[in-house]
């Protein structure tokens, strides 16, 4: 487990994160998916800390970011995440942290980042969001 500290300025580095990428499309091959592409960079603006430098360039594909995840030991990715970052319920969660939701998928969940009631997701057009009820799991950033 990672023991993430936020910066005193995580807020503002948050906001300028999002700016950078809300209109920069999912893409497998550019890794900006639902997990390096908007969690993992919004996890590094809050705290200084990349967590996913060791996915990075590893995988061009779903099937590539999957084999990843089952590579790594895990069923789907939001366990691989419940092994990095402590999970709490949904209702805890709070702006900057992260939710997952189901997916019909072989990766089982889909990640977002929580920004009060609206969660931050990828779309094939950028950034959207999801409702925060909606979430089936959550996990604390710092």
């Amino acid at each position: 487990m990672t023991d993430l500290v936020r910066l005193p300025d995580w807020r503002l580095r948050f906001d300028a994160a999002i700016d950078e990428i809300r209109y920069v499309p999912f893409a497998w091959e550019d890794q900006h998916d639902c997990a390096l592409g908007l969690p993992g960079r919004l996890v590094c603006a809050m705290t200084g800390e990349d967590l996913t430098t060791r996915y990075r360039g590893k995988y061009k594909s779903a099937r590539g970011a999957l084999g990843i995840v089952r590579r790594a030991g895990f069923d789907n990715l939001a366990d691989m995440v419940g092994s990095i970052l402590p999970e709490i319920h949904p209702s805890q969660a709070t702006i900057g942290d992260l939710a997952a939701y189901e997916m019909d998928s072989a990766f089982g969940y889909a990640l977002g980042v929580v920004n009060g009631e609206r969660v931050f997701v990828l779309r094939p057009e950028g950034i959207g969001t999801m409702d925060l009820l909606d979430a089936k799991r959550a996990f604390k950033v710092g």
